[in-house]
């Protein structure tokens, strides 16, 4: 890879060793070596590239004064943002594990019916712009953390040698997966406070918020909660209770569906995102600096690009048209991640977004029965093992 061979043995000044000659080049190395590390951090967390970039230090320190102190300042500076990633990606780690540990395999309440009630989020928060705001919150930080690098790492073609399988075994895209995993966990969080209450109204009262959450996060110019809740609403579970549904309107919802629509390769968002990305190159506040991609389709379109790279031109040159490209659609990640967040937290409803339990598949599937029963004998024979396997698995969690 490019920093390996750039940091690697053979890379020495020793042939630069004058000092009039170090004195000459030591600029633009610390300015080469600035924008590195200011742009692609997480390149410096495996410990050869550290020990390479130190090493790069107290050579060029023998130049002058002023490129030691420069590269002094950009060690501490890397150091800072690293310590950063660590700390965010162990409190990451231990959200997870609270939140997995609290996930149902919940309760029966008995031996065939699963927890119900219909005590919802309504009643920890019922404005749907404070909601779309929490959304954004953590959107935004998670965002944040995610490095370019982690692309090129999730797509890169290992290559024979042992040094490159060490060398990509020691760097996981880990903030781009759980950012993926974050949006996996949004969609069964609004299926199962859609699926949890036991009356009809309660959950055509929880419905329609969403639908309005939904709306503010397309406002907001936050595409990937908003794909999160139309998934989470377009799930077999949800999309069945018709008798729940027709006490909806959902003329605001099928305009939001049409708007994610992945017909013509997602034509309608496409050009909602380039009408959110102008609006923040011109924005006069922070609000409307705001722009949350749909990340996996991000992911895709950056694959591919980074597909087109890989492959030369028939005559043999590299393809430049796709490099830059892949450039500039990494540039525009990196200009969206680092807009700060504008809005007030509000603690209670980021908790509950974090760590609160959600239905798996099966439990949903048996919630929506419960809710509204089968239709068919298939769909009761459907609902019969589902209650027999959760019961299953229950007891088998608290033996």
């Amino acid at each position: 890879s490019r920093e390996t061979s750039i940091f690697s043995p053979d890379a020495k000044l020793s042939c630069f060793t004058p000092q009039k000659r170090i004195r000459e080049i030591a600029p633009k190395i610390v300015q080469l070596l600035t924008e590195w590390t200011e742009t692609f951090p997480y390149d410096f967390r495996d410990e050869r590239m550290m020990r390479s970039l130190k090493e790069m230090t107290h050579r060029l320190a023998f130049g002058d004064e002023l490129s030691r102190r420069a590269m002094q300042r950009l060690i501490q500076r890397l150091l800072r943002k690293l310590t950063t990633l660590g700390q965010y990606e162990e409190s990451l780690a231990t959200s997870s594990a609270t939140a997995a540990a609290m996930d149902r395999p919940l309760a029966l309440k008995s031996k065939q019916q699963l927890v119900r009630r219909d005590e919802c989020v309504l009643n920890l928060c019922d404005d749907p712009f404070v909601f779309a705001q929490q959304l954004t919150h953590i959107e935004m930080e998670r965002l944040s953390y995610i490095g370019p690098e982690e692309f090129v790492r999730a797509f890169a073609k290992k290559r024979p040698s042992d040094n490159h399988k060490s060398f990509f075994s020691k760097r996981k895209a880990s903030n781009l997966e759980a950012y993926v995993e974050w949006f996996n966990r949004l969609s069964y969080l609004i299926a199962t406070e859609i699926c949890m209450p036991v009356k009809k109204k309660h959950r055509a009262r929880v419905l329609e918020f969403f639908i309005d959450v939904a709306q503010e996060c397309f406002n907001i110019g936050n595409f990937n909660s908003l794909m999160a809740i139309i998934t989470g609403m377009n799930m077999n579970p949800v999309s069945r209770l018709k008798k729940t549904w027709n006490k909806v309107n959902t003329d605001k919802f099928d305009i939001l569906v049409h708007q994610m629509d992945p017909s013509s390769n997602f034509y309608s968002y496409r050009t909602a995102l380039r009408g959110a990305t102008q609006r923040s190159s011109t924005a006069h506040t922070s609000q409307e600096m705001i722009v949350i991609p749909f990340f996996s389709l991000l992911i895709k379109d950056i694959y591919f690009l980074n597909e087109g790279c890989v492959n030369r031109l028939p005559n043999g040159h590299i393809n430049f048209e796709k490099f830059w490209e892949l450039a500039k659609q990494v540039s525009e990640f990196l200009s969206w991640r680092q807009v700060i967040c504008p809005f007030e937290r509000d603690r209670k409803t980021l908790q509950y977004l974090i760590s609160a339990p959600v239905f798996s598949e099966d439990e949903l599937q048996l919630a929506s029965y419960e809710s509204e029963g089968p239709e068919n004998n298939m769909e009761r024979d459907t609902r019969r093992s589902l209650r027999f396997d959760i019961e299953l698995s229950f007891l088998n969690n608290n033996d």
